[in-house]
């Protein structure tokens, strides 16, 4: 969980303006866990902040990336998503509904070994695996 003494301390490190916008933006994406769109955060601070600019979430998010605070999460081609979660580990994604989870806490140690036996250094990390979550396997397909 991110603090906003740590957010504002991050921002201005970056030449940024700790505005409660901003602010609120950070808080949002670092502390969510469902893989937030951009605009899903966008929408989550319009509500406490109306006058926030789409412009200013992208912004945001792309200072958050130059820290190594978030990752980019390219799904498809309109669909990117963000996470705050920068230690080795899976993402599984459903295939029906989007929703997009953390998982595999085993493999920072996989990460770990196969760095240490090629003499490697890990700078970042990408593995989902796809298919179809339990609430969409309960439900029945529907025809078109």
């Amino acid at each position: 969980m991110f603090s906003d003494a740590t957010i504002i301390e991050a921002l201005r490190r970056k030449g940024f303006k700790a505005t409660s916008q901003r602010i609120a933006i950070c808080r949002y994406a670092l502390n969510s866990r469902e893989h937030p769109t951009v605009q899903r955060i966008y929408t989550e601070v319009k509500k406490a902040h109306p006058t926030v600019s789409l412009a200013t979430v992208y912004k945001t998010l792309k200072v958050l990336m130059g820290l190594h605070l978030v990752q980019e999460l390219v799904f498809t081609e309109t669909e990117t998503r963000y996470d705050s979660n920068m230690e080795p580990h899976l993402n599984v994604v459903c295939l029906r509904c989007g929703k997009v989870s953390d998982a595999g806490d085993q493999i920072g140690k996989i990460v770990a070994k196969a760095a240490s036996t090629a003499r490697f250094t890990v700078t970042g990390q990408r593995l989902d695996l796809y298919g179809i979550c339990e609430s969409c396997g309960k439900k029945k397909p529907t025809v078109v």
